[in-house]
């Protein structure tokens, strides 16, 4: 039955416009040409960032930064195995989740790192990537307090992550 949803929507999209008496043929063109429009915008903010991120691998700053923030990690209560995943997941998703996939593949699955990760990765956002796509969509040039903001969300989200184990799973 479920493979009859978008067959069924497209068709019932098709019909009310007939009733409406709108050309769907041509009001179709027109928000396919609008949405190039907006895949050619968002191009240079994702290309950017994509070549920002291998170049801070290649270069060997993930593993400093993780280095340096293992200690501050472990105080308040993360696993310092998940300090690449907390770099990472902000800027890349697909990284974020080769770094889990590392994460559950060394620790295992059920070890706290691998839960800790896990629970991490299904509450927080790739921040970065999100507003280079949305802000570059949207054009907008007055971001405010969305990477200020969409980071604190994330770091309590890190925090919460470990919490939420030691609570619901225990440690």
């Amino acid at each position: 039955m479920s493979g009859y949803i978008i067959p069924v929507i497209i068709g019932g999209v098709v019909i009310y416009g007939a009733v409406k008496k709108v050309n769907v043929f041509s009001v179709f063109i027109e928000g396919a040409s609008e949405g190039m429009g907006v895949a050619v915008r968002m191009l240079p903010p994702l290309i950017i960032l994509m070549t920002a991120i291998g170049m801070f691998r290649a270069s060997g700053g993930l593993e400093f930064f993780t280095k340096l923030l293992a200690p501050v990690m472990e105080a308040v209560g993360l696993p310092k195995e998940v300090a690449p995943l907390v770099l990472l997941r902000p800027v890349s998703g697909s990284g974020a989740t080769a770094i889990l996939q590392d994460i559950v593949s060394n620790y295992g699955a059920d070890s706290f790192a691998g839960r800790v990760a896990s629970v991490m990765t299904g509450s927080t956002e790739t921040t970065f990537y999100t507003l280079a796509l949305y802000f570059g969509a949207t054009s907008a040039e007055n971001t405010r307090y969305a990477l200020g903001a969409s980071l604190f969300a994330d770091a309590v989200s890190f925090a919460v992550s470990a919490l939420a184990v030691r609570l619901f799973l225990g440690a």
